[in-house]
């Protein structure tokens, strides 16, 4: 027989198979029926307590209902259970472990502490700092800073730009001379290395507290403006640039301290100027007699400069975990943090003052320090003491001879 009329046979023996095949299904239930008639059967005929005849065949699926455990919430010390007693009744419900974590007690977890100094720490041991209530130390910290640092803080730094533009356009510039292009004898304020070092520390300080200022408080201002997503690049970049200007602020900071510490004890004239308050608020603006500095840069120097900036470069340097000996944990963290935050906000203010005096507020600062050179009509101005010691000798006009640079006694050129 050839092949394709075997291949054909049995495809056919195949059909005819599949045909029978429901008519043998539908036997056999007949047959069944018929012996179970003959042997009742007691799922049938004597159904289970609240069973319907008939068993399960007789009844909608819809109708079955759940399997509901019961409310152990009316047990007798229900709220006092531990875990172990809830997990018994309740298994996966660990509820009284975090009642305990809001009445103050620590939570760990099974991390091998070797990875770690507190990888098995889950929930830090309550604490209170100056602002929050005694409760972990995590959720201190977000009081501390959602309380006081950010809403304080701001306001701070608002009202601080609010007065210095009040001042301006009621008082305008302080001074009547500039300090270059007066015609009168060239003098040296500032040397060529004095204002290097002043200008990286300044444009490094631009940048901190810019940076610094957006990411505490810009998705209050910015956000809205910006979006989402442009607001976290831009924040992400000025991220970088903080961390990375850091360092160069805390190198140029103790340059700046070392360079103009020599300048900055009290003198005479400092009390005259401070109880004058350098003259601003006088009918005639005249400015009491002082040294190279007034006490007001003084103050500025000692409070802003040295003090708070020794603390933000300290604090920050922690953040940054770039001081040895200490284990950085989040408790080290969170107050480096709260010390840091306040430490530069009133920084900024401090020093915001100063950026005003040096470039709109008083005529002529902003081309000292630029040039480095000063008139003499201006220097008598600002600064008659240091003018004195001058003309007597006991300081040179002169500290610097760059290549170019104008011996004493000649005219100040127009810039």
């Amino acid at each position: 027989m050839p092949r394709s009329t075997e291949l054909l046979a049995s495809a056919l023996i195949a059909l005819a198979a599949f045909s029978a095949a429901p008519a043998a299904l539908a036997q056999a239930p007949a047959q069944q029926g018929q012996s179970a008639s003959s042997q009742p059967s007691k799922a049938i005929d004597d159904p289970a307590p609240g069973q319907s005849p008939g068993g399960i065949q007789g009844q909608n699926i819809f109708d079955v209902k759940p399997e509901v455990k019961r409310d152990a919430s009316n047990d007798p010390g229900y709220m006092d259970q531990t875990n172990g007693q809830r997990n018994a009744v309740q298994p996966g419900n660990n509820s009284p472990m975090w009642r305990d974590v809001q009445r103050g007690m620590a939570g760990y977890s099974s991390l091998p502490r070797s990875q770690a100094p507190e990888a098995g720490v889950l929930i830090q041991a309550p604490v209170q700092y100056p602002g929050s209530r005694l409760t972990t130390a995590g959720e201190a910290w977000r009081q501390v800073r959602n309380n006081w640092i950010i809403p304080y803080g701001g306001a701070l730094v608002v009202i601080t730009i609010v007065a210095l533009l009040i001042f301006w356009f009621t008082r305008g510039m302080i001074g009547h001379n500039e300090a270059v292009g007066g015609g009168g004898r060239r003098i040296e304020r500032f040397t060529p290395f004095e204002r290097a070092a002043h200008w990286t520390n300044a444009i490094a300080f631009v940048v901190l507290g810019l940076s610094g200022i957006v990411m505490a408080f810009g998705k209050f201002f910015l956000l809205p403006i910006m979006g989402g997503t442009l607001f976290g690049y831009f924040t992400y970049l000025l991220k970088n640039l903080h961390n990375f200007f850091g360092p160069l602020f805390a190198v140029s900071l103790l340059i700046v301290i070392i360079t103009f510490i020599k300048d900055e004890f009290p003198r005479k004239g400092d009390l005259a100027w401070l109880a004058k308050f350098g003259g601003v608020f006088s009918k005639s603006g005249e400015e009491p007699p002082t040294h190279r500095f007034n006490a007001g840069e003084k103050v500025v120097f000692w409070a802003a400069v040295v003090v708070l900036g020794l603390v933000v470069v300290g604090s920050g340097l922690v953040l940054d975990k770039l001081v040895p000996s200490i284990d950085y944990v989040r408790s080290t963290m969170q107050q480096a943090h709260m010390i840091h935050a306040v430490a530069a906000v009133l920084m900024v203010c401090l020093i915001g003052f100063h950026i005003y005096l040096g470039t709109l507020g008083v005529r002529g600062a902003y081309g000292a320090m630029r040039h480095g050179y000063v008139d003499e009509a201006w220097a008598r101005e600002h600064h008659g003491y240091w003018l004195d010691d001058i003309e007597a000798g006991k300081i040179p006009a002169q500290r610097s001879t760059p290549p170019g640079t104008p011996l004493p006694g000649e005219p100040v050129r127009t810039v």
